[in-house]
């Protein structure tokens, strides 16, 4: 029987049924909500999305999902604090098209990253994370500043195992360990000048999705292509995509890589 978005979302309705909850359909965007009943917080799942994660995976696309709402969820409906968790902290990387507010309004906190990134913050929580926002700061008495210095100190406190590939001539390495912060490691300048110093030729860096830090020492122009496709490929495959553009990382700044591959000089 194929799988269409009504019966999606009678089956979300169905695996999600409590009586604190309420549900709604969009029916133009397509849509399926789930809040609380008593503060609005809730989240809205693209039906398309799901019917299509089912046609590939088949039970376990809507396993993962009822768990991973549940989770967010419960989370949404808990109270938490910032002091003594503050091992707990680190820096997530999202596109600047991400939302600035919680599903409740308020305004999330976050800094400027580059011209296709911004860092934001993250409570971590086990299975899943919570994004700290004014509120959570100003309860705590902290600035955005000690927040900042406490989550770049965790991140650079993570593990940097990679796995490298060589590909005409250009190596790449890829940071996948599926902890939640693989592109929040981009974050960690220390790492950046150890692949710097390592690199024969240019340093070029992509966070196309949350989960996975590409770095890539190209030697020719091919390295440029291959690249680029490959950001565009992860960065369409990802549950939480970032940026299909690449950067190249020189004099501690990460600059885009907007110029096509053939006009790239070439190392020596």
């Amino acid at each position: 029987m194929k799988m269409t978005s009504l019966k999606m979302k009678k089956i979300l309705q169905e695996r999600l049924a409590n009586e604190s909850y309420k549900t709604s359909y969009n029916r133009d965007k397509d849509t399926f909500r789930i809040e609380w009943k008593d503060t609005g917080q809730g989240m809205t799942i693209t039906l398309p999305n799901v019917v299509s994660k089912y046609n590939e995976r088949g039970e376990s696309a809507i396993d993962d999902l009822e768990e991973h709402v549940s989770e967010a969820l419960k989370i949404m409906h808990e109270d938490h604090r910032l002091s003594g968790m503050e091992k707990n902290i680190f820096p997530v990387i999202r596109a600047t098209s991400f939302t600035t507010e919680t599903n409740g309004g308020k305004k999330l906190i976050y800094k400027d990253h580059t011209a296709e990134t911004r860092v934001y913050y993250a409570l971590d929580l086990g299975k899943s994370y919570q994004l700290i926002d004014e509120s959570m700061l100003e309860e705590e008495g902290w600035s955005q500043e000690r927040m900042d210095e406490i989550a770049t100190f965790n991140v650079r406190s993570l593990t940097n195992d990679y796995k490298k590939e060589t590909v005409a001539d250009n190596d790449f390495y890829f940071i996948a360990t599926q902890d939640g912060y693989d592109a929040s490691r981009i974050l960690n300048e220390a790492l950046l000048e150890e692949m710097l110093a390592n690199a024969k030729g240019e340093l070029a860096v992509a966070v196309p999705h949350q989960d996975v830090l590409i770095f890539v020492d190209i030697r020719n122009k091919a390295g440029y292509d291959i690249l680029a496709q490959m950001t565009m490929k992860f960065f369409a495959e990802g549950r939480i995509p970032i940026t299909s553009l690449s950067f190249i990382y020189e004099d501690k700044t990460l600059e885009p890589v907007f110029i096509l591959a053939k006009n790239r000089p070439e190392k020596k």
